[in-house]
C-alpha cells in the first residue's frame, strides 16, 4: 500500500506542469495578488489597525466607512495565497534545476513589483510593526525603550501612537539592538505622531534593505545566470518571504543586508566583512550564525581572522558597550519563549505534566541548543559544495572562503531555524539568502515545506476576537498541523543525512565524501 501511495506522488511529482515556470510564476505573482488585495481591503481580523489616516502617505487601503473584510473571506485567502505561493515557488525552483533560464533583469524587477507594491498596503497578520512603531515613540518622549513599556504609558495617558499598539507585547520592553532602536526613533520622528504615517516608515525601512539584499546577491552572481536566477527566486521573488518578511514589515532584512554586505566582501577584505557583520549585530545578535560562518571561511588564516575580529568589534564596540550597553542584556529577554507551530510547544506540554515550568523551560532550551549542533553536523555531511560565483579562476570549492562561508551560513541558520523553540517563518528570511549562493538540493525544497507551513500557522495570530469556528481551524492549524510539519522536516533531514551514509563525528574518515555540485 505505502509502495503505491509512494509511487502515486512520485507519478505526480513527475508531470509535466511543476516545471512549467510560467505556472510557477503566475502562481508567485497570484500569491503576492492575495495578499495586496487583502490588505488593500483594509483594517479586518488580518488586516492592521493604524489609526487615523492624516497624510496621503501609504499604507494606503479602501476607506474604513465600506466595513471590514469579513474574516471567512479574509482568513480562507491568505491561506490560499500562501498555499498558492509556496507550490509557485517549488515548480520555478524545479524549471529552473531542469534548465528554463529567464531574463533575469526582468524576473528581478517583477520580485521588486510585487515587494514594492505588498509594501504600500497596511501590515498583516503580525503587530510586530505597532511595537516598533511604539518603541520609536517612547524615544521621542524622552523616556528609555529598554525600561519602559508600551502600556506602562498609554494606560496612564492617551498617546496617539501606543494606543494603536496591540496584546501580547504591550508590557514587554524593547529587546532590539541599538541600530533597531534608532530607525524606529527616525520613524517616528518622520510620522510626526501618527502610527499610520510611522508604520509606513517601518515599511519602508523592511523594503529597501529587503531589495538591497536581493539586489547584492545579484550583483554577485551576475557570472553565472543560472546562479542568479536562484538568488532572484530566494529572495525578491520568494513568495514565501514576501508573504513573511515584507507583508509583516519585520525588522530582519535590516539587519540581513548588512550581513550579505559582509559575506560579499569575505573573498576581498575582511575588514569590512567584518564591518558588516557588525553592524548587522547591533540591528538583531541573532546575525551571529553568519558571523560565525564567516570566522570558519578564515579559520586557517589568523592575519584575517584578526582584521575580520577587529571589523566586527568596532559597531558592536560602539553600538553595544559606549552607545546603549543595556541592548545587550535586553536581547537575551528574547530568547526564553518557546513558539507554538514548530516542535518544540508540544515538546515543552509534555514536560509540563512531570516538571515545574522553570525546569521544563529549561530542558526545552538545550533540547533545541542539542538539536540544533546535530542537525548542522548532519548538513555538513550532505550539502553539496559548488564554487560560490564570481572568480574569474575555478578553485576547489572548500578553499575558497566565499563559498565556505555562504556554505557555512545557510547549514547553520537552518539548524537555528529548525530548532529554535521560539522560530517564526520570518526568521527564514536569514537561510534563503546564503542559501541563494550555494548548490541546489532537497535542502531548498525542505525550507520552502517549512516556511508554507509555518506561515499557514500565523495567519490567525493575531490577538484580536476571531469566530469560534476560525478559530478553532486556526489553533489545529498552528499546534497540530504545522507541529506535524516542522517534525518532518527534522525527519527529512536526518533521512537524507542517513541515506549520504551517515557518517558519525570524530569518524576516521567519512563513509562517504560530501558531494560536489557540478
Amino acid at each position: 500500500m505505502l509502495d503505491g501511495i509512494g509511487r502515486r506522488v512520485r507519478a505526480a511529482g513527475d508531470a509535466a506542469w511543476t516545471t512549467d515556470h510560467r505556472i510557477g510564476v503566475g502562481l508567485v505573482v497570484a500569491s503576492a495578488a492575495v495578499t495586496i488585495a487583502v490588505g488593500f481591503a483594509g483594517p479586518s481580523v488580518v488586516t492592521l489597525t493604524l489609526g487615523p489616516r492624516t497624510s496621503l502617505l501609504p499604507p494606503w487601503y479602501l476607506p474604513v466607512s465600506w466595513g471590514p473584510l469579513p474574516e471567512w473571506i479574509a482568513v480562507p485567502a491568505l491561506w490560499l495565497g500562501i498555499l498558492l505561493g509556496a507550490l509557485g515557488l517549488w515548480i520555478a525552483w524545479r524549471a529552473l534545476a531542469g534548465g528554463w533560464r529567464p531574463d533575469n533583469h526582468r524576473l528581478f524587477g517583477l520580485g521588486a513589483l510585487l515587494s514594492t507594491v505588498t509594501a504600500l498596503v497596511p501590515a498583516l497578520t503580525s503587530a510586530d510593526v505597532l511595537m516598533y512603531a511604539a518603541y520609536g515613540r517612547i524615544q521621542l518622549l524622552g523616556l528609555d525603550p529598554y525600561e519602559t513599556p508600551p502600556a506602562a504609558i498609554f494606560r496612564q495617558e492617551f498617546d496617539p501612537v501606543l494606543y494603536w499598539t496591540e496584546r501580547p507585547w504591550q508590557d514587554t520592553p524593547s529587546v532590539y539592538g541599538p541600530l533597531a532602536s534608532a530607525s524606529q526613533w527616525l520613524a517616528a520622528w518622520l510620522g510626526g505622531g501618527s502610527m499610520h504615517d510611522t508604520v509606513f516608515w517601518l515599511q519602508l525601512f523592511c523594503l529597501v534593505p529587503f531589495l538591497l539584499t536581493g539586489l547584492i546577491l545579484y550583483r554577485l552572481t551576475r557570472d553565472e545566470p543560472a546562479a542568479q536566477s536562484r538568488a532572484v527566486l530566494f529572495t525578491v521573488l520568494n513568495p514565501l518571504m514576501i508573504w513573511a518578511v515584507v507583508a509583516g514589515a519585520h525588522n530582519e532584512p535590516l539587519a540581513l543586508v548588512f550581513a550579505i554586505a559582509g559575506l560579499a566582501m569575505v573573498r576581498r577584505n575582511p575588514l569590512l566583512a567584518g564591518i558588516g557583520i557588525g553592524l548587522a549585530g547591533t540591528v538583531k545578535v541573532s546575525l551571529v550564525w553568519c558571523g560565525l560562518a564567516m570566522l570558519w571561511a578564515y579559520r586557517h588564516e589568523w592575519r584575517k581572522i584578526l582584521q575580520y575580529a577587529v571589523g566586527a568589534l568596532i559597531p558592536m564596540g560602539l553600538a553595544y558597550g559606549l552607545w546603549v550597553p543595556k541592548a545587550l542584556l535586553a536581547a537575551r529577554r528574547n530568547t526564553g519563549y518557546i513558539f507554538p507551530g514548530g516542535w518544540a510547544q508540544q515538546f515543552h506540554d509534555l514536560l509540563l505534566r512531570f516538571l515545574n515550568p522553570v525546569v521544563a523551560d529549561t530542558i526545552t532550551g538545550w533540547a533545541g541548543w542539542a538539536g540544533m549542533v546535530v542537525i548542522a553536523w548532519m548538513l555538513s555531511r550532505v550539502l553539496p559544495w559548488r564554487l560560490a560565483p564570481g572568480l574569474a579562476e575555478p578553485v576547489d570549492p572548500r578553499r575558497d572562503p566565499l563559498t565556505i562561508a555562504a556554505r557555512t551560513a545557510a547549514l547553520l541558520t537552518v539548524a537555528w531555524v529548525v530548532n529554535a523553540p521560539a522560530s517564526l517563518s520570518w526568521y527564514d528570511v536569514m537561510a534563503w539568502a546564503p542559501l541563494a549562493l550555494v548548490a541546489i538540493s532537497r535542502l531548498d525544497a525542505i525550507l520552502m515545506w517549512r516556511g508554507a507551513w509555518l506561515s499557514a500557522a500565523y495567519v490567525t495570530s493575531r490577538s484580536v476576537q476571531f469566530s469560534d469556528p476560525i478559530l478553532a481551524v486556526g489553533t489545529f492549524l498552528r499546534d497540530w498541523v504545522s507541529w506535524g510539519a516542522q517534525m518532518l522536516v527534522l525527519a527529512a533531514i536526518c533521512w537524507w543525512w542517513w541515506r549520504a551514509g551517515h557518517e558519525f563525528p570524530f569518524a576516521r574518515r567519512s563513509r562517504r565524501r560530501t558531494p560536489t555540485a557540478a
